[in-house]
């Protein structure tokens, strides 16, 4: 299945740019572009991309408000949002997080990482570039110290362990061989970490995790839950 992409950014070049990455890939096709955050959400709204490239510094409505409208806590049908940007600033991030993106990309990323970000979105995933991963969410962790939550039935073992891994950036591959366990079990896990967590995806997994206080160093994998592969 295509996946159809909006791009949003207010620079042209940037945006054509982008657009010729992202229709190069074969499975993917840019459907819309907008120079403006007020543009990007009506085409949004109209298009019903199945996933949005919003840059955050836009005349009038900028990328983290036109995230929020079209992917907020209170939007019944959130859209997909993946934040790409020159500026590496903690508080961008933690902004775009809360307004529900599922990706934060640098502008500097790489067409692989663009392209995996886009597809992540597309299946209900999300992605933030490996390099701000761990120092931003321990940083969100830090910006709400009160903040302990718990889940709704108690973690197994082995769901401890992919949390962690899910907090430090690790694809599902990753997870995969760093506890020597399938993919599907990786995504068994995550499956059962949303719903005990409450989290709708992984980066709130690990937004979880931090302010959980659950990043302590990773047990040794294997070691003592051979029952729960």
């Amino acid at each position: 299945m295509t996946i159809r992409v909006l791009i949003a950014d207010d620079q042209e070049l940037v945006r054509t740019g982008l657009s010729m990455i992202l229709d190069a890939q074969p499975d993917i096709t840019v459907v819309g572009q907008a120079s403006d955050g007020a543009e990007a959400v009506e085409l949004a709204r109209r298009l019903r991309p199945d996933v949005c490239v919003f840059d955050i510094r836009m005349p009038d409505v900028d990328g983290i408000e036109a995230t929020r409208l079209l992917a907020g806590p209170d939007v019944d049908d959130p859209m997909a949002i993946v934040i790409i940007t020159t500026f590496d600033l903690d508080e961008y991030v933690f902004a775009a997080l809360r307004a529900g993106a599922k990706g934060f990309l640098l502008k500097d990323a790489g067409t692989e990482l663009l392209t995996e970000a886009v597809r992540s979105a597309a299946n209900g995933d999300a992605l933030i570039a490996p390099n701000i991963t761990v120092r931003l969410l321990e940083a969100f962790s830090r910006a709400e110290p009160a903040s302990r939550p718990q889940p709704a039935e108690p973690l197994t073992d082995r769901e401890e362990q992919v949390l962690i891994e899910v907090a430090r950036g690790r694809s599902n591959s990753e997870i995969a061989a760093s506890l020597y366990i399938t993919l599907s079990t990786v995504k068994s896990h995550i499956a059962s970490l949303m719903t005990k967590l409450g989290a709708r995806n992984r980066v709130e997994i690990a937004i979880w995790a931090h302010q959980a206080g659950r990043m302590t160093p990773a047990p040794r994998p294997g070691v003592g839950d051979r029952a729960t592969r």
